[in-house]
Order: structure tokens, then C-alpha cells, then sequence
């Protein structure tokens, strides 16, 4: 009668460690997806959909970069990401730091541009987390790094 309980007892724990490694893993692909879907916007020259994703992009000065992003960026084409660099990749516990992405739109891959987008991961990995954009700066240097947050 224990092994069968030992047995369950270890499944369960499987089960269990799983949910909560996928479930952080899963973190990074929602932080690449809202990411994406703001430089989506900003090609598009949306800026009152990058405003929507950015949480934090209140006060004028940010708002003002979003607009002039989306009027200078805005180019036909699909979004193809050369480059993902997140600071807050496999983060345990709440972080905020700036995440540097290289993109170009689909066919000028001389039009390469590099633009830091601003996360905060708030919660741990055992009671989940949430990915928030906050902001998004004008285009850098192409070997430029990202500012402090």
C-alpha cells in the first residue's frame, strides 16, 4: 500500500514543479509578444495603440516620443525582429529593466533599427507573474545600450 502512495505522492510533485516552470517560461513569451505587438503599432504608425500598451507612457514627454516614433517609423511591411535582448528573461521575482530590440521591416534589412522598450515583471514564479511595457525610447545606436530605467 506505500508504494502506491509514494508513488502518486512523486507524480504529483512532478505535476506540480511543471506547472510552475512552465508557467514561468511562459513569461518570456508573453513579454516577446507584447513587445512585438507594440513595434507592430509603431510600424503601423498607431500611436494611440502604443499608448494603449504602454502603462506607465503618461506624462507628456513620453507621449510625445510614442507620436514621434510612430510618424518618423512608420513603414510598409511585416515585422521581422533581428535581435532580443531582455534583462528580465527567467526573472524569479519582480524586475524592471529595459529590454533591447534590433528590427527592420520586412525587405530593408538596411533599415535596421534599435529601440530599448522599458518591463516590469511584477509577482514571483511560484504565484505567477505579470509582464507590463512601460515605455519605449526613441531609436539608439545601433551598438548602443540601453539606458539605466
Amino acid at each position: 500500500m506505500k508504494r502506491p502512495v509514494i508513488i502518486a505522492a512523486g507524480v504529483l510533485a512532478l505535476v506540480a514543479v511543471s506547472f510552475v516552470v512552465a508557467r514561468w517560461i511562459n513569461n518570456d513569451t508573453v513579454e516577446r509578444a507584447r513587445v512585438v505587438e507594440l513595434l507592430r503599432a509603431q510600424l503601423r504608425g498607431d500611436s494611440a495603440d502604443m499608448l494603449r500598451r504602454l502603462t506607465a507612457c503618461r506624462e507628456p514627454g513620453c507621449a510625445s516620443v510614442v507620436r514621434e516614433n510612430a510618424r518618423r517609423l512608420r513603414r510598409d511591411g511585416e515585422l521581422k525582429v533581428a535581435l532580443y535582448q531582455s534583462q528580465t528573461a527567467h526573472a524569479l521575482r519582480s524586475r524592471t529593466r529595459f529590454t533591447r530590440v534590433v528590427w527592420f521591416p520586412s525587405g530593408r534589412e538596411a533599415e535596421t533599427t534599435v529601440q530599448c522598450v522599458l518591463v516590469r515583471r511584477e509577482g514571483n514564479a511560484l504565484t505567477g507573474m505579470t509582464v507590463s511595457l512601460l515605455r519605449v525610447t526613441a531609436p539608439i545606436g545601433r551598438e548602443s545600450s540601453c539606458p539605466s530605467p
